[in-house]
């Protein structure tokens, strides 16, 4: 498949020196390819493959709505990210089939950008590029996203969970907090959706490239700094933003950047929902392994999460001060939340 691929592209007589294929990705094979065209040029390329043309099962996204954006609509939003300003891999051709792009040197997996010395120097700068990134990323036109109506997002993770069957008391407290503290939302614009260390190339510099747009929608554009200060998204280490900065440092280079002013609480709210999501994220995943539908050790490893999220939780909880429930004045913050109701899942 990839030898067609590359006649297709660069025409007949190219030589394949190598090809790898690269970790990740549930639902689309990707590799890691050079090419040397007749010309004697070398191009070092990644190729994503449609599930059909990787024979390979169609997955649920992680999202809401069934699957994630096609690889025609992906290289789309690619172009136009590239367009504002966003730090993204070029797009060299694309069909429904497959999708390839020029290879972007540089490291994606967390734990190496958090500790390993080569990343030393780029480290505290990189909460200020994710700032200046996503500020690019809200200025791409809504036409880049082919869904352009915002849903929302708590109503539409709310069915998840419920279609689950599964009772996690603690999800419903979040909910409800949620639904109780809700801010107003300012602006729509296209929103990346997973944007996070993780789905970065980093180099001793800082950040090189924006990758998996599989997510993107339109909405808050909070939503996204909110995502990248979820506390799974730290791998271990101690700063807020994506285990590598600080909030002050993202905030102060979006607002540069965008020209629009950060609500603190919207991004408190928006964090806690991104743990909620995560949680209810794991829940799913470990369900399409205990279902049988894809037996995965990495699902059922997912899936072991459900309790970390359920105590990052308690511990955002436990810092919001709640109304106390009826007839109970002073009720402190989780309690009252606790009293305040039966968990619809819980029973």
């Amino acid at each position: 498949m990839i030898a067609e691929i590359v006649a297709e592209v660069f025409g007949r007589g190219c030589e394949i020196p190598s090809r790898a294929r690269l970790s990740g990705g549930a639902s689309r094979a990707t590799w890691a390819v050079d090419v040397l065209d007749p010309a004697g040029r070398l191009h070092e390329l990644v190729i994503r493959l449609s599930p059909a043309a990787a024979g390979t099962p169609s997955a649920p996204r992680e999202g809401v709505g069934g699957m994630g954006l096609g690889l025609l609509e992906e290289a789309r939003l690619l172009r136009a990210a590239s367009t504002a300003g966003v730090p993204v891999p070029e797009v060299v051709a694309a069909t429904g089939s497959y999708l390839v792009m020029r290879r972007v040197e540089g490291e994606t997996i967390p734990r190496r950008i958090l500790r390993d010395d080569l990343y030393s120097e780029a480290r505290p700068k990189l909460a200020a590029q994710c700032g200046k990134a996503l500020a690019a990323v809200h200025r791409m036109p809504l036409d880049a996203v082919a869904e352009a109506v915002p849903e929302d997002p708590l109503a539409a993770w709310r069915e998840v969970l419920d279609l689950t069957g599964q009772p996690h008391p603690v999800f419903e407290l979040a909910f409800r907090e949620l639904a109780r503290t809700r801010p107003a939302s300012g602006r729509t614009t296209v929103v990346h959706g997973d944007f996070r260390n993780g789905n970065l190339i980093v180099g001793p510099e800082g950040v090189r490239a924006v990758l998996d747009w599989e997510l993107a929608h339109v909405g808050d554009p909070v939503e996204d700094l909110g995502w990248l200060c979820v506390k799974a998204w730290r791998f271990g280490a101690r700063p807020p933003v994506g285990g590598f900065g600080e909030y002050d440092d993202l905030v102060a280079a979006y607002e540069r950047a965008s020209g629009h002013r950060v609500d603190r609480d919207a991004l408190r709210w928006w964090e806690m929902f991104g743990v909620l999501k995560w949680g209810v994220i794991c829940v799913t995943q470990a369900m399409r392994h205990l279902s049988g539908s894809t037996r995965s050790v990495e699902l059922a490893a997912i899936g072991r999460r459900v309790c970390e999220t359920e105590w990052d939780l308690l511990e955002l909880l436990r810092a919001v001060p709640c109304p106390p429930a009826p007839g109970r004045p002073g009720a402190g913050p989780l309690r009252s939340a606790a009293r305040g109701g039966r968990s619809r899942s819980a029973g």
